[in-house]
């Protein structure tokens, strides 16, 4: 069974503060709700603050999680209402259907490989010398980079969403174009109805006790999206998409399309 848990934040509080600011140690808060310990299983999970007042954590996991640690440390133990919501994901996979449609919300971290960074970080840098400099056969492996404007990112998205088992439908209504937040599309490519509503870049240590550290560009993405694969779809739902998936990249949620969407 799977589960899709929600847990509400307090912001106001330290550790909450820590959580929200640093991916690597989201990342051990959450490993720590799942009953087997980290790596028993693959967990995908996603901050949504939209609101900076009332930021949410989503959690997707196979076994069924206890959140009581994150509450009780950087949530709302003693206030009204739910704290930590945890759902049965399996009514959700159940109405997936080829050419259903659905609203969505992804945060991904979308990257390219290349072997000539514009902008290397010191850690890639470093990389790179050392196999300039090593002398073995062939050619070093490329280094994986963010993409950092509008137009790359959502080029990104929109060439891999068949591999993932949807389409983005051609918007609605016309999408004005030009800030972030709406749909800006490099030509030929018609307005979809896809727009980024959050754009971050993140840079952390990987371990306590070591200097090296971890970038990640992140963009939020929103619209619509029509099943083309059912399969496809359920393997990218529970797998997650793209890379990063440890540090709150990957979950890709659905939900139904209210009565008059774009």
């Amino acid at each position: 069974m799977t589960y899709l848990s929600r847990i509400r934040l307090n912001p106001l509080r330290a550790m909450s503060r820590t959580l929200l600011a640093n991916p690597r140690a989201m990342h051990g808060a959450v490993a720590g709700g799942v009953p087997g310990g980290p790596g028993s299983e693959r967990v995908l999970w996603r901050l949504d603050a939209d609101n900076p007042y009332r930021p949410h954590l989503f959690v997707l996991t196979r076994s069924k999680p206890d959140w009581t640690h994150i509450v009780e440390s950087a949530g709302w133990p003693d206030a009204d209402g739910e704290h930590a919501a945890i759902r049965d994901y399996t009514p959700l996979l159940d109405n997936i259907a080829l050419g259903r449609e659905f609203a969505f919300r992804l945060t991904a971290n979308p990257v390219q490989n290349t072997h000539t960074p514009l902008n290397p970080t010191p850690t890639q840098k470093a990389k790179l010398d050392a196999a300039a400099t090593s002398g073995k056969a062939g050619r070093p492996r490329g280094q994986r980079i963010g993409h950092r404007t509008v137009s790359a990112q959502l080029r990104w998205f929109l060439d891999r969403t068949e591999r993932w088992g949807f389409t983005v439908p051609p918007a609605r209504l016309p999408t004005p174009g030009g800030d972030e937040g709406t749909s800006v599309f490099p030509e030929p490519d018609p307005p979809r109805d896809l727009r980024i509503t959050e754009r971050r870049r993140h840079s952390f240590a990987k371990r306590e006790e070591q200097k090296a550290r971890v970038t990640l560009t992140t963009a939020t993405f929103e619209g619509r999206l029509r099943v083309t694969d059912p399969a496809a779809l359920t393997e990218s739902l529970l797998g997650g998409i793209g890379p990063a998936k440890a540090y709150g990249c990957g979950l890709l949620t659905l939900a139904p399309l209210r009565e008059g969407s774009n």
